[in-house]
């Protein structure tokens, strides 16, 4: 599934999720929209299976609202984590570090 990362600066402002707006990004192939926030950022992460960043991040952050200071994040890593032990596995002390 494809993600996204929409930063936007104005943190006092509301984002409103209506119903043009979804229609927007549902057509650009976003089916998950995920809100984060703290004081300054307003953080808005798009997913979907038909969503194509590389093709419709502009589209995106612009229905989104995005201003020229906004930021877009695209995934370089994606990591599924278990604490399921495998058997047969090697030890994990074992297992070279990928960030050395």
């Amino acid at each position: 599934m494809a993600m996204m990362v929409v930063l936007l600066h104005d943190a006092d402002g509301e984002l409103c999720l209506g119903q043009q707006l979804v229609s927007r990004l549902a057509a650009l192939g976003v089916t998950s929209v995920v809100v984060v926030r703290d004081e300054q950022t307003v953080g808005i992460v798009l997913e979907g299976w038909l969503f194509d960043p590389a093709r419709s991040a502009g589209a995106a952050a612009e229905a989104l609202g995005a201003t020229a200071g906004a930021r877009t994040l695209h995934p370089v890593l994606h990591l599924a984590v278990s604490s399921a032990k495998y058997e047969g596995g090697r030890d994990v002390r074992e297992i070279p570090s990928a960030c050395t």
